[in-house]
């Protein structure tokens, strides 16, 4: 049965609503109400990270943690100042979850189960004197001309029911009813996009080569055939982006897949371009070097070494080094017209020069994204601008907040968006408190 009456309603049962709650009510804050649509809260979390879940990422320094965000980063500054990664460490080892670092600095659960985190949140929530509702839907909020909100509320078997809050916070993540809710309220809306996807790529050759993995991959998205010229002799650093050009790079591990690319760095170059490729319609050319950030210079040393020392080798059994995918090098030597028998003696210059452009700037037309609907963040939400980003309260309504997913961030794979919600819900919880204080 839902109450009358509460002092705090959060609508959104994920995981910037629970630290919302939670952070609220250890904080002093009496009287918090938890609403979450679906029978399960936090589904997002069990399904993160193939049932793990990323909890956060080992980047302590909050100027280094805001370059994984491809929107909000500079508004970010300030709240990772007060609550960042090494704070959302200490809060769930402070609750009893006990976080590992892996090698790649992502931090998971050390039972490496999702449900360690779910456990986690609801004994913190319970503890602190939370009521939770699952199966209850927030459908509209309305301000009170004396303070406060009115709220109608869906619950499971369809009945709506009405219920007065002093503070509302909307934690409803990427659901389109949340967008509209804080619509209702005042605020205006950045459009959203997808972001975090893989690639489909027209390249029926490259994609029969599945299940390769190359690291690391330097990866540069050129939207349309028009800049190939422009942007081909830049001498920009791999991994950087340039807003405004439509022009975006990133360096990491990638994996080839039956319809193009996945892997961490076509996940983060798809997270920063997502304005522009929708723009473009999920069209483009997609520049891969294979080489490891190899220059000319040194692939030309290189195969000359190889025609020296392993003159008298066949070029399919002697790859010009160790790490280099042999599926990947047969398929770049038959896109030469070179035969795998070729020995490495009698390869002709133009074939060298050829593999060397291969190697370093192979080019696939970008034709959408992966077909499964994969992406798990949404770009876009409430403009950063309309919120208050020290307490996490509007800026058009006193007594609301606004925090999670439902915000214009969002931020690259590796425990990043998780973090955004935690930091942005403790922040919350800790200026509900304040407000009655």
């Amino acid at each position: 049965m839902l109450p009358s009456r509460a002092a705090v309603v959060v609508a959104g049962g994920g995981p910037a609503g629970f630290m919302a709650a939670v952070a609220a009510a250890e904080a002093g804050r009496g009287d918090v109400l938890l609403l979450e649509a679906t029978p399960e809260p936090l589904h997002k979390v069990r399904i993160s990270g193939g049932g793990r879940c990323n909890v956060t990422h080992a980047c302590w320094d909050p100027a280094e943690l805001v370059g994984n965000y491809p929107r909000g980063a500079r508004a970010l500054r300030g709240p990772f100042s007060r609550f960042a990664c090494g704070d959302a460490v200490a809060w769930f080892d402070a609750h009893g979850l006990e976080l590992v670092e892996e090698a790649d600095g992502r931090l998971f659960p050390r039972s490496n189960r999702s449900q360690s985190v779910i456990e986690t949140l609801r004994r913190a929530a319970a503890a602190a004197g939370v009521r939770l509702c699952t199966g209850a839907a927030l459908q509209r909020a309305e301000v009170r001309s004396g303070g406060g909100f009115g709220l109608e509320v869906r619950t499971g078997a369809g009945v709506r029911v009405r219920l007065d809050c002093a503070q509302l916070v909307l934690a409803t993540g990427s659901h389109p009813s949340g967008r509209q809710l804080a619509a209702s309220l005042g605020h205006t809306l950045v459009p959203p996009v997808p972001s975090l996807f893989t690639l489909a790529l027209e390249a029926p050759a490259l994609t029969e080569l599945a299940g390769v993995v190359m690291d690391p991959v330097a990866l540069e998205l050129l939207p349309g055939r028009s800049q190939l010229e422009h942007t081909a002799g830049s001498s920009e650093r791999p991994g950087s982006e340039r807003a405004g050009s439509e022009r975006f790079r990133q360096r990491g591990p990638v994996l080839i897949t039956h319809w193009g690319l996945s892997g961490p760095a076509c996940l983060r170059l798809t997270a920063f371009a997502a304005r522009a490729l929708k723009e473009q319609g999920y069209r483009g050319l997609l520049q891969v070097d294979w080489s490891g950030g190899r220059s000319q210079a040194d692939l030309d040393q290189l195969f000359g070494r190889l025609r020296c020392e392993q003159a008298r080798r066949q070029l399919a059994t002697a790859r010009p080094w160790p790490e280099l995918s042999r599926r990947l090098w047969w398929h770049l030597l038959e896109e030469q017209g070179l035969e795998r028998q070729l020995r490495w003696a009698d390869l002709p210059a133009r074939g060298q020069q050829g593999l060397i452009t291969a190697l370093r700037a192979s080019r696939y037309p970008v034709r959408g994204r992966g077909p499964f609907g994969e992406e798990f963040v949404t770009a876009g939400g409430v403009n950063l601008g309309e919120v208050n980003l020290a307490t996490m309260e509007s800026r058009q309504q006193t007594g609301l907040y606004l925090v999670g997913e439902l915000l214009d961030v969002d931020g690259v794979t590796g425990g990043f968006n998780f973090q955004h919600c935690w930091s942005s819900g403790w922040l919350a919880g800790q200026g509900l408190a304040a407000e009655t204080s």
